[in-house]
């Protein structure tokens, strides 16, 4: 298949890239510079959809940007890199004269509001009630595609957690402190993480793309929680982590702490979490690569 892969130079897209292209597919990405193999979102909104059986947007500015200030101005960048860009690829899949058979949007758990007792899965309703899940209703609506074209469309929305992975990811910015010795706790500890290995979520996506089937065609978006199956809290992360790369893990950052590095609304992330289940994941029959917390660590750490 010709895959079009917006946000495509980030983390995820190129383990997707690499994924696709074993797989024998042809991929294009979209990004802001132009070069060899990418076309420019410019492209897209000028030029309109190039042909390709699958498309997905994977864009959007890091939420934990370690070199941004929490300010109005980030929070700004984190909607329009996201919001813009997933409607730039929408119109432009309803604008095609032959649409592709695939749309796949890449958003977060962060709809689910952070709970210590309760579970989530696909079905589970909710409301935006903090800035991030707000973000994630815009984000999602704006892939939306009219009717007609949803009709030959199938739209899939992937929901991760924090995606784990060697070269990028919610590891690159742990590994240095835990490689020294100063990883711990985050808050209470208690607080669900969930968690993927970045392969397993270039995986889903992939199985996504996949042509429907009579059974999986639907005008309604199919939602997919992108975790893995096993349900761990921070404090289980942190330990099996600490064990893995054989460092100590006795140092806990405190909440406020956390809030006044982060900014509170972007520290929730990290100092609270929610049980999200891969339920409907599991029934498309995804086979996880690392579906528990040991082999997804020893597989980054390299042992």
């Amino acid at each position: 298949m010709k895959i079009l892969i917006g946000g495509g130079s980030g983390f995820v897209g190129r383990e997707l890239t690499r994924l696709l292209i074993s797989k024998g597919h042809e991929v294009t990405v979209v990004s802001r510079q132009p070069g060899p193999g990418n076309i420019t979102w410019s492209d897209v909104e000028s030029k309109g959809l190039p042909p390709c059986e699958g498309a997905v947007n994977l864009t959007g500015e890091n939420l934990m940007n370690p070199l941004r200030w929490w300010n109005e101005s980030y929070k700004k960048d984190l909607f329009s890199s996201r919001i813009d860009t997933t409607r730039t690829l929408a119109q432009a899949i309803a604008a095609s004269p032959n649409p592709p058979h695939s749309w796949v949007l890449v958003s977060g758990v962060a709809c689910y509001k952070p709970s210590l007792t309760a579970e989530y899965t696909e079905d589970s309703e909710w409301a935006p009630f903090d800035l991030l899940s707000r973000l994630v209703k815009e984000w999602e609506a704006a892939a939306l595609l009219p009717q007609e074209v949803a009709n030959t469309t199938r739209q899939v929305v992937i929901r991760p957690g924090a995606v784990l992975g060697r070269d990028g990811g919610a590891m690159k910015q742990m590994w240095l402190p835990f490689w020294l010795g100063l990883g711990g706790t985050l808050g209470s500890g208690r607080q669900p993480f969930p968690w993927i290995h970045v392969s397993d979520l270039a995986g889903i996506i992939a199985h996504s793309l996949e042509p429907p089937t009579p059974d999986t065609s639907s005008d309604s978006p199919q939602v997919l929680n992108g975790v893995a199956p096993a349900l761990n809290n921070n404090y289980e992360f942190t330990k099996e982590l600490g064990r893995v790369m054989r460092r100590p893990t006795l140092l806990p950052v405190p909440g406020f702490a956390m809030n006044a590095l982060l900014g509170s609304e972007r520290a929730v992330v990290l100092t609270q979490g929610q049980k999200v289940i891969p339920r409907r994941t599991l029934e498309t029959g995804y086979q996880y690569k690392f579906p528990d917390l040991t082999s997804a660590l020893e597989e980054i750490v390299g042992r």
